[in-house]
């Protein structure tokens, strides 16, 4: 009965791992992932800029205002002291 439980051990272990493997995986692509995303999004606004200059700006205007409301509006962390 002894080795059935060391069997079960041992299996138990191993699922351990492959989830371990995986999960290192999992945040590898999530990685790529965004990384791919950002240079498409570094390009993208490179050839708008580049196609229509006033559209660009406009939309670097929007970001900017939606960047800042966020950052008005969200609730602050409490001081380190305090």
């Amino acid at each position: 009965m002894e080795r059935l439980a060391q069997y079960w051990d041992d299996l138990d272990d191993l699922l351990g791992l492959v989830a371990l493997c995986a999960e290192r995986i999992r945040r590898f692509m999530l990685f790529l992932l965004c990384t791919a995303t950002f240079f498409a999004a570094v390009y993208a606004g490179m050839m708008i800029a580049l196609q229509d200059p006033p559209l660009a700006l406009a939309i670097v205007t929007i970001l900017l205002v939606f960047l800042m409301y966020r950052s008005v509006t969200s609730p602050r962390m409490a001081a380190a002291g305090s």
